[in-house]
């Protein structure tokens, strides 16, 4: 089974990716932050460096669901390969800040990687408005996120949504700003309830 976490950028993902593949004692697949050559550049200058991180996390997802439906584990995964093709990268091009040559190269190259792969089985997708965004993001620290610009998240959130309403596959949307399963034990238990009973759906249907 493939199980994804969805959210913007502070909304909680890996946390509850490292918590859930913990309880469950599924294979977890993190975004790769930490190996990412593009991301620091990326926060200085837009421009210059949207292409490359796109392609960068396009690839490593790519990857990813290759190792996941080669696979018979369960997987839980932090971010969908969907999230960058249909919300970062057409809003750093409508933003001007990928050019529309590299934004077609780019859609031409996901286009192929989706017609080789299927979607999750399950979507969790964490919901947050942005002031509860920019508080998370500043608890965890990162430096190159400081620069992170209120419009670039409020854009990102007007996507997720849009993206969000026409899903049509198996869904489980939290509101992050009414449970903070991070720090609140009950919070985390009113998530598992959630996951399992649509595991158990899933489980029937199969």
């Amino acid at each position: 089974m493939h199980i994804a976490i969805a959210g913007n950028i502070g909304a909680g993902k890996t946390t509850l990716t490292s918590k859930l593949s913990k309880y469950y004692k599924w294979e977890p697949h993190f975004e790769d932050v930490e190996n990412n050559p593009y991301l620091n550049d990326f926060y200085k200058d837009m421009q210059r460096w949207s292409f490359n991180l796109q392609v960068f996390f396009l690839n490593s997802r790519f990857r990813q669901i290759i190792d996941i439906q080669n696979s018979k584990k369960t997987f839980i995964q932090d971010r969908t390969i969907y999230e960058d093709a249909y919300i970062f990268a057409p809003n750093l091009h409508s933003m001007g800040l990928m050019s529309t040559r590299d934004f077609k190269n780019y859609k031409e190259l996901f286009n192929l990687m989706d017609s080789l792969v299927k979607g999750p089985d399950l979507l969790i997708y964490l919901r947050a408005t942005v002031p509860t965004l920019v508080s998370q993001i500043q608890k965890r620290g990162r430096d190159y996120e400081n620069s992170i610009r209120l419009d670039y998240l409020t854009q990102l959130n007007e996507r997720y949504q849009a993206w969000i309403t026409g899903y049509n596959k198996e869904l489980l949307i939290i509101d992050v700003d009414d449970n903070n399963f991070s720090e609140n034990e009950e919070d985390f238990v009113s998530v598992i309830e959630q996951v399992d009973s649509k595991i158990s759906g899933l489980s029937q249907d199969k």
